[in-house]
């Protein structure tokens, strides 16, 4: 009963100091953000006319190619970087895991044990009951007698988390945990990405081998009439020479397109987690369309929708917690330890619990007093680190709201000058016609449709780099909303 008044004050105490915990919750700064999104007023305007936010649409619904489809499936699955990912999302849970053990008691166990021990003729607990019974009732003649010790115990510690401290160290595993999940999302959305870009590349290079192709022989044409005109003696040397280099010049092109064919097709397979090997593109640069029927929706929604400004969030949770850690560090703590077992120095008595049993249970607390400034100096850098993350969490919702506005200005601008190109294409791909007509009927010279021709090559070749480009730029307005992750 007296062990027991004895005990209560203390767990008392032990209960009121548990609520102390120091450090402060998270609290999400304020974040002054825009009402929409800066430039490209009638694009944003008309795409704020759909039913849907952009970043909503799963990326196999965003994707009008099926071969695209299949390729991004692929990569998710193989890609390495994805695979690693995976990885280290189980390594933030069992680090998670890890700080939920914390609070548990620790449990240790040795079996079994021996010592060799020393003992004087002036020891002085030799004439215990205890001592005669290991030692006999001889006292010894030496000055030292060597003696062996038995021991088998079992040993448990419990730290009670008195300012916080094991609280704390959860929260920022948590938060590690969760901010590995979200550095997924942001591998998925960028290879997601990154894909469709190769594959858009690929498609143009197809396309501009077509038309190189195309104009080769076109121009191989021109060499061959203005051969025939040379021979009959209706122009000169110099006609051919001209012409011939203008058909190498457009042949050139080939090689120099086939290489770059070549370079992103590895990359593909790369991306998709294997070997170089040959990829039929089945579809063509002009089947490429995306879902129409959705919004931007508004800056705030960045916050749900991109995983890097989660992940910064999260870092900026693990820094707040870190902070609570480190000042909880200059409180003291309480440990709680205790061990049973055996402990004999004669083998034959060894399993005998009344003899040789014995049981400890003890109290420590520790408080830390000059440690060379080092819990002081880790509280305030923890602090300016927790700063830091502040910083970067609203510099990478600022870096997000800009990449999304250019984004829509990218698509305004491609736009209009796809449309221009367009028009001039026209214009030139009939100055082509009319010259060739011209020059069969000996009304214009050679130059003229050697000229004509390189300036449809130009305008060929510049649509189908600006029609990749405004695809590109449309996948780029969905990454950066925070597509492709779901």
């Amino acid at each position: 009963m007296n062990s027991l008044k004895n005990i209560l004050p203390l767990a008392l105490v032990v209960i009121a100091m548990a609520g102390c915990k120091v450090g402060q919750s998270y609290k999400r700064p304020e974040i002054d953000f825009p009402d929409q999104y800066y430039g490209a007023d009638s694009l944003r305007d008309s795409l704020m006319t759909g039913k849907k936010p952009m970043a909503s649409v799963d990326w196999k619904a965003y994707f009008k190619d099926s071969m695209l489809v299949g390729l991004i499936d692929s990569a998710l699955s193989n890609n390495f970087d994805m695979q690693k990912m995976t990885k280290e999302i189980d390594i933030g849970y069992q680090n998670l895991q890890q700080s939920k053990a914390n609070f548990l008691p620790s449990l240790g166990a040795s079996p079994f044990k021996y010592n060799r021990e020393y003992y004087s003729e002036y020891y002085n607990n030799y004439g215990s009951n205890r001592a005669r019974r290991n030692h006999g009732d001889d006292i010894p003649t030496s000055l030292y007698t060597e003696r062996m010790e038995y021991v088998s115990s079992l040993q448990a510690s419990w730290e009670i988390d008195i300012w916080g401290k094991l609280r704390w160290q959860k929260e920022a595993a948590r938060a590690s945990f969760m901010k590995t999940q979200e550095f997924r999302k942001a591998v998925q959305t960028a290879l997601v990405s990154e894909v469709a870009t190769t594959y858009l590349n690929m498609l143009m290079l197809k396309s501009q081998l077509t038309v190189s192709k195309r104009n080769y022989e076109l121009s191989k044409n021109t060499l061959r009439i203005v051969k025939l005109q040379y021979d009959a003696g209706e122009t000169t040397s110099l006609a051919v020479q001209q012409t011939e280099s203008q058909m190498l010049r457009a042949k050139a092109l080939i090689p120099d397109l086939e290489r770059d064919y070549a370079i992103q097709e590895t990359r593909l397979n790369e991306l998709l987690g294997r070997s170089p090997r040959e990829l039929d593109l089945v579809h063509h640069l002009e089947d490429i369309t995306f879902d129409s029927t959705y919004q931007t929706g508004v800056p705030l929604e960045l916050i749900q929708n991109r995983p890097d400004i989660a992940a910064s969030e999260y870092n900026l949770i693990i820094s707040n917690a870190n902070v609570g850690v480190t000042q909880a560090m200059k409180y003291p703590s309480l440990t709680i330890s205790g061990g049973v077992g055996l402990n004999s120095y004669q083998i034959e008595h060894f399993l005998d619990p009344l003899g040789a049993g014995f049981a400890v249970l003890n109290g420590a607390i520790f408080q830390p007093i000059f440690q060379n400034r080092k819990l002081k100096t880790n509280h305030l850098i923890a602090v300016n680190k927790r700063e830091i993350a502040q910083l970067d969490f609203k510099e990478t919702i600022v870096g997000a709201v800009g990449e999304v506005s250019n984004a829509l200005v990218t698509i305004e601008k491609l736009q209009e000058a796809h449309d221009i190109v367009e028009e001039r294409l026209q214009v030139t791909n009939k100055g082509v016609k009319d010259a060739f007509l011209l020059f069969q009927s000996g009304f214009a010279s050679y130059l003229e449709i050697i000229n004509a021709q390189e300036d449809a090559l130009e305008n060929q070749m510049e649509l189908v780099r600006l029609k990749t480009q405004l695809a590109i730029a449309n996948i780029e307005l969905y990454r950066s909303l925070g597509g492709g992750w779901k």
